[in-house]
């Protein structure tokens, strides 16, 4: 936008100088006007050249950019460099205090045809759940299990996608953000999130995208454009889920949050996954996403 009103001075200037010398000519006489005219034109012709050949070369200098693609393109970058490791605990926290620990592991690494995301979460009395998440470049969601007793991986139905995960709040398709993919996005009036200004975005399915939620509103830093805050409404029962993101930080170069806080509605308690350790830059390859490997040896991923 700079060079754009550099360049409107420079022109106006030009237009000014040649009104002056004109006006000190001995041949304007009667035809002043007209010599006015033409000049106001050719410069006003100029000037909207300059213009659309600047939106041309750099239309996000010569107009606003569109904030409702900036915190798509945002989101849907952040996940598509994606590459970690991490450990960490995940909770259940009862209404009582009472509270229930699981061991969790993971690691996620965006590939040509979209995200993998391998997960092993192991508790109480050696009990181990293996989770193989994909999402394609277009969103769409499957997802294989290794459950407690099981000892090879199978497709775990999309009826099973909404059960609590080892009876926490978070379920299955929680392990994931592929609401940013879905075709249907809406970007609400901003609003502050504690001392955060954040966009507002509401994602909504279409008919292709499988999901257990009506839709999806996220509060997402503007600075960052990293979630903050995000409510999930069911589909059929209207249940809220709500999530809080906390303790934000930079790890390699990239966004993350050591704590997210999952929340259901009209349910006492909470649970909270915790990320105590990892690197945001593993250099993950497909064979590290070998969940049977992982079901038939019991090999942690870490």
């Amino acid at each position: 936008m700079g060079i754009v009103q550099t360049l409107d001075v420079y022109i106006a200037m030009t237009f000014l100088r040649r009104v002056v010398m004109l006006s000190l000519s001995r041949k304007i006489g009667r035809n002043l006007e007209a010599i006015w005219a033409n000049c106001a034109f050719r410069t006003i012709q100029a000037s909207i050249a300059l213009l659309v050949l600047l939106s041309l070369v750099h239309p996000s200098r010569a107009f606003a950019v569109n904030p409702l693609e900036t915190v798509l393109t945002g989101s849907r970058q952040r996940i598509e460099k994606l590459d970690y490791r991490v450990t960490g605990r995940l909770t259940r926290i009862d209404g009582n205090g009472k509270r229930t620990n699981y061991k969790f592991a993971a690691r996620a690494h965006w590939f040509p045809d979209g995200l993998r995301m391998l997960c092993e979460i192991s508790g109480p009395a050696s009990a181990k759940t293996s989770l193989l998440l994909h999402m394609s470049v277009s969103g769409h969601l499957t997802i294989e299990a290794v459950l407690p007793g099981e000892k090879a991986a199978s497709v775990l139905p999309f009826e099973h996608w909404n059960d609590l995960l080892v009876g926490t709040d978070f379920s299955y398709e929680d392990m994931l953000e592929s609401q940013f993919f879905w075709k249907n996005q809406e970007l609400l009036a901003p609003e502050k999130y504690g001392a955060r200004d954040c966009f507002v975005l509401k994602s909504m399915p279409g008919p292709q995208d499988r999901t257990h939620y009506d839709s999806v509103t996220s509060w997402i830093d503007r600075g960052i454009l990293y979630p903050v805050h995000v409510v999930k409404t069911l589909h059929g029962t209207g249940q809220q889920k709500e999530f809080v993101y906390y303790g934000l930080r930079q790890v390699d170069g990239a966004w993350s949050a050591s704590q997210v806080e999952a929340k259901l509605s009209d349910k006492p308690g909470s649970s909270r996954l915790v990320i105590e350790g990892g690197t945001g830059k593993a250099k993950l390859g497909l064979k590290d996403f070998d969940i049977s490997q992982s079901g038939a040896q019991g090999k942690k991923v870490n």
